[in-house]
């Protein structure tokens, strides 16, 4: 049962790959002809070879002039096959590597435009090593099936076609020994596609646990997690070397099995032309009889490599599947042919009767209602695990509600496009991010288009053109992947210049200010005000600190708004918001 899914899973990905091949059927096309070019020169320079042969008549008696021509001939045909072979393998090569490029850009193209629960709920490592050890697994395999499996193909049917031509009985005894060769390669076959899968499932989890170990090596250092780390990674690359040992042993079965039932056949046919040139008196001549011979190894080797190719394909399907798997992810639901496009916002946020879970089993957000007007500062305060950054998700569409609607300036946010909603909001996280590249390009990441005096301007009202001053190169330093030349504080102080200089009607802050000394947090919290300034921010902190100054404190717990008011208002309150405040300020 399982062999018949697996087939018809082999037959699925196939189709899939054809897919991508159906864009250079002129090359395919062309690599064929070029490919039965190869095939019929290379099988008819045993014909003048066997003709010289039986121009060697005895002692003396030696036609120089004829085996002159046919040396000629043979030099010329050696040439031909040889260019015809250079520009097959030219053709074949273009034809893969364009395909691996079709096959990693729309993979990529899909993570740009999965959803992010997707992308929440799957290893980030796994995702990788799909879009390139997979992909690039697959790329040897097609390159060894269209290098050899048409040139095996073509090989076989014209080596039967050419000894049909001299002899038709010594024909049928390889054409009967051939299905033995075929058996074997097809039952091992069979046995190596399921060790490939695996391999390549166990190869994607160890890049997802190298990639986690090596991004948080810090941490894993800080609590001496070492010894643990190379516990799970020794379980993980044992069963990688087990399951890669199982695939290759018995892939390797294959030509050394198919060689064995090879050589039989030209055993067969040696002793066959043997008798068949005593037998019939020199009508069968020697030079026949090497011919025959030369075609009865050219037309078994085929085998060979084609046993050699589907081992490789094994491993390249198993590969392509799990790739094909994460192109085929549904993609988040596409903006309405209709959708409204949000030029710019007033500010004004309405939310009715929002109800939202990530799991249907655990309710977090339950009929949540706000109204919030525009130029309003609206800080979100509560436990962790409370829906604060849920509701982030939500107001920037990053998840779309269950139930319910969030209005953006009166329109309904699923009505209009993701794009111009998200255009609308200037966003600063707790989690940094900063792109490989100089301090210029993250900077000026939401405004390409920027003038030097708008990107200083910003960097100035973030307080980070200092430190950037004092950079070796400026604002044209590289900075490493996720800015790991800089410290904590000055990537944080870069996203915050970021957003200062597109400075959209909508701001949101979470735990904006985490990572930054108390002595610039001050500078910021200015820097905040000015920015904030006309403009309808949300602000989610722990310091509560941070948000004495906004209008409208949304204190949460468990989805719902339990407290809604000022900082005096809530303190006079005496209730939730009191007690978190009191817990921070009156310890020490």
């Amino acid at each position: 049962m399982n062999s018949h899914k697996e087939k018809k899973g082999q037959f699925a990905v196939l189709g899939k790959v054809f897919f991508y091949i159906r864009h250079y059927i002129p090359l395919l096309v062309l690599s064929t002809v070029l490919a039965a070019v190869t095939v019929a020169l290379t099988l008819y320079f045993p014909i003048l070879t066997g003709r010289a042969i039986d121009l060697i008549i005895a002692k003396g008696k030696v036609d120089f002039d004829g085996i002159f021509v046919l040396v000629k001939k043979g030099i010329i045909v050696i040439m031909i096959t040889a260019a015809a072979q250079w520009l097959m393998n030219m053709c074949n090569n273009r034809m893969t590597y364009h395909i691996v490029r079709d096959i990693r850009k729309d993979a990529f193209n899909r993570i740009e435009h999965l959803p992010l629960s997707y992308i929440d709920s799957h290893s980030h490592g796994d995702m990788v090593s799909r879009i390139i050890a997979d992909v690039d697994t697959f790329a040897d395999g097609l390159l060894m099936g269209f290098t050899q499996l048409f040139t095996g193909a073509a090989t076989i049917v014209g080596t039967l076609l050419f000894m049909l031509s001299i002899d038709i009985k010594i024909t049928l005894v390889v054409v009967l020994l051939t299905p033995v060769s075929l058996f074997v390669a097809s039952f091992i076959a069979k046995k190596t596609y399921s060790m490939f899968t695996l391999q390549s499932k166990t190869r994607g989890e160890q890049t997802a646990l190298i990639e986690e170990m090596v991004g948080n090596q810090k941490v894993v250092q800080a609590f001496c997690h070492e010894d643990e780390a190379l516990e799970k990674f020794d379980e993980v690359n044992t069963r990688l070397q087990k399951y890669s040992l199982n695939a290759t042993f018995f892939s390797s079965l294959v030509n050394p099995c198919t060689r064995f039932v090879n050589n039989l056949v030209y055993a067969a046919v040696g002793i066959t032309g043997a008798f068949a040139v005593i037998l019939t008196g020199g009508v069968f001549s020697v030079g026949s009889l090497s011919c025959f011979l030369s075609y009865a190894n050219q037309y078994t080797k085929p085998f060979n490599e084609i046993s050699g190719v589907v081992t490789e394909l094994q491993n390249a399907l198993a590969c392509a599947a799990r790739f094909f798997e994460l192109i085929e992810a549904p993609e988040e639901k596409p903006d309405t042919e209709d959708a409204y496009e949000l030029a710019r916002a007033d500010g004004r946020v309405d939310i009715e009767h929002v109800y939202f879970s990530y799991t249907p089993e655990r309710r977090l957000i339950e009929d949540f209602n706000l109204q919030v007007e525009p130029g309003q500062r609206i800080a979100i305060v509560g436990p962790t695990g409370c829906g604060k950054t849920t509701l982030i998700n939500l107001l920037m569409r990053f998840y779309d509600t269950n139930s319910g609607k969030i209005k953006v300036s009166g329109h309904d946010i699923m009505d209009m496009t993701r794009r111009s909603l998200r255009k609308n909001y200037g966003m600063v996280l707790q989690e940094t991010w900063l792109k490989k590249g100089t301090i210029r390009d993250n900077i000026c990441m939401g405004k390409p288009d920027a003038t030097e005096e708008e990107m200083i301007a910003a960097a100035k009202a973030s307080h980070a053109h200092s430190f950037i001053r004092r950079l070796p190169d400026g604002y044209d330093t590289e900075i490493a992947e996720d800015g790991g030349n800089l410290s904590q504080g000055q990537k944080q102080l870069l996203c915050i210049a970021r957003v200062m200089l597109c400075l959209p009607p909508m701001l949101i802050l979470d735990e904006a200010t985490s990572s930054i000394d108390t002595r610039t947090e001050v500078k910021i919290q200015k820097a905040f005000l000015t920015m904030m300034k006309g403009r309808t921010s949300f602000i989610v902190a722990h310091r509560l600190s941070t948000i004495r100054e906004a209008d409208v404190i949304l204190v949460m717990k468990d989805g719902k708004i339990i407290e809604q008011g000022n900082h005096e208002t809530l303190l006079k309150q005496n209730g939730f918001y009191a007690t978190l405040y009191n817990s921070q300020f009156e310890q020490g």
